[in-house]
């Protein structure tokens, strides 16, 4: 059993909150990019979370989700005090900057929060580091003060204009890709989509573009194949083969395609787990 020290919840619609996690032996391992896997209960889904911040001394791990279906949204209603069933990790592979000299990070939405994470280990590496993170709109942002904190520069964007720049994250990484030759390394976390039009951005200039995938997983440990995405024609598992990939090679059609086989069960689902919570519901809250 894990249990839960602190909450946060960061918007309400959608709902995005935050846990501090009691999981020691995983805030002793956890690199940048790497991942966790957790059950709430016995009867549980296995969801993947990617690492956003862990603290060694203090035997923490934070995660950050967002509420898209039934899992996550009995999740969303648990407090500090609480327990969480299974917290498995890190797991996947670490991210490797090899030898960058200056990157430039993107995140988007929810993935502002592993974004975070990478960031604290290029700042421990001493690499330069531009950080673009987005949003739709303001309510919706968070982390800005922690990543100001690990970035020599912070982008910050939203889709209605209501804070930073109007308009894209890509829009701000085009027009830095165009006056700085020096950038020789991309890493986008965030919504497929979004990750997909960061990699048309910077094919052209032929800079490196990590990316980290999120696709259904179940076992998380290569053997049930659900993760499989195609990547430079071969077929790699994202829980042992990634979750980070070269941006430029991946099929991003195809993952987009398999990642909505489930979304009328899973719609279904959810509004079943809603209608039951009755009047005491907190989805929505």
């Amino acid at each position: 059993m894990f249990k839960i020290l602190e909450k946060e919840v960061f918007s309400k619609n959608p709902r995005v909150t935050m846990f501090v996690i009691d999981a020691p032996k995983i805030a002793k391992k956890a690199k940048s990019g790497q991942f966790i896997i957790l059950r709430i209960d016995e009867k549980g889904e296995r969801v993947p979370l990617t690492v956003a911040d862990k603290d060694p001394i203090k035997g923490t791990v934070t995660i950050v989700f967002q509420e898209v279906g039934k899992t996550t949204a009995q999740l969303a209603m648990l407090n500090a005090g609480d327990y969480i069933l299974d917290f498995v990790g890190p797991l996947g592979r670490e991210t490797h900057f090899g030898d960058a000299k200056k990157i430039v990070c993107v995140g988007g939405g929810v993935g502002v929060a592993p974004i975070h994470h990478i960031a604290m280990g290029i700042k421990e590496k001493g690499i330069e580091l531009i950080t673009i993170i987005g949003s739709r709109t303001k309510e919706l942002l968070f982390w800005e003060d922690k990543l100001k904190l690990l970035s020599d520069t912070l982008y910050v964007t939203t889709d209605d204009g209501s804070y930073g720049i109007k308009g894209f994250v890509t829009n701000v990484l085009k027009n830095l890709l165009e006056s700085d030759k020096s950038i020789d390394t991309v890493i986008a976390i965030g919504p497929t989509i979004m990750m997909k039009f960061v990699c048309k951005v910077t094919e052209p200039f032929n800079v490196k573009t990590l990316v980290s995938l999120n696709p259904i997983m179940v076992d998380a440990t290569g053997m049930c194949g659900a993760c499989r995405v195609t990547v430079d024609g071969s077929t790699k598992f994202v829980c042992v083969d990634g979750p980070e990939f070269d941006g430029h090679k991946v099929d991003f059609d195809q993952l987009m395609q398999r990642m909505s086989l489930y979304k009328p069960q899973e719609q279904l689902s959810y509004n079943k787990f809603k209608e039951s919570c009755g009047s005491n519901c907190k989805c929505n809250s």
